[in-house]
């Protein structure tokens, strides 16, 4: 080789390695022949991301839940409360005796947000009037949601509320 090709060569080396800066530095020559000592490529090792939390769960907007129990006691008969969240955090449903509509937001770290309802008047007997109110209650008073198995769980300050997905 000519010694201004050689010359030139060297000058594309020294720049492409300041270029690299102190990464390459620090990796030594390691890093241009991409081997360790023995020849042999070096171990990945798994990166540390401090603070990462698991995956979250988004929610399941959409879909319509029908309410099994509240606090261990089931919701009987034909009329189970149910409700839906939209694309559009509009929540709307039936609480056993009435409907009800509220905005309802679906936060970080799976909680939950429902605003203040609103629900029709109908008159009902005193006690589907009862169990409606402590579904209303604790629907409105909700803190965090859960998918379990096949089952919406919503947790509150007095307890929790389980629905099973209706078709």
């Amino acid at each position: 080789m000519n010694s201004t090709l050689t010359a030139a060569l060297a000058g594309a080396v020294a720049v492409a390695t300041l270029a690299a800066g102190p990464a390459l530095a620090q990796q030594g020559n390691n890093a241009i022949t991409g081997f360790g000592q023995g020849g042999r490529a070096p171990e990945k090792k798994p990166q540390y991301v401090p603070g990462a939390k698991a995956q979250e769960k988004m929610f399941p907007l959409g879909a319509t839940w029908t309410a099994v129990s509240l606090n261990g006691k089931p919701f009987n008969g034909s009329d189970r409360p149910t409700f839906i969240i939209d694309s559009q955090y509009r929540a709307r449903g039936y609480g056993g005796c009435n409907t009800f509509t509220a905005t309802a937001f679906p936060l970080r770290e799976q909680h939950l947000a429902v605003g203040p309802l609103a629900l029709t008047k109908k008159s009902c007997d005193k006690a589907l009037a009862a169990s409606e109110q402590a579904f209303l209650v604790a629907l409105r008073t909700s803190g965090a949601w859960d998918l379990v198995g096949s089952q919406l769980v919503i947790r509150t300050q007095n307890g929790e509320l389980r629905f099973d997905r209706t078709l």
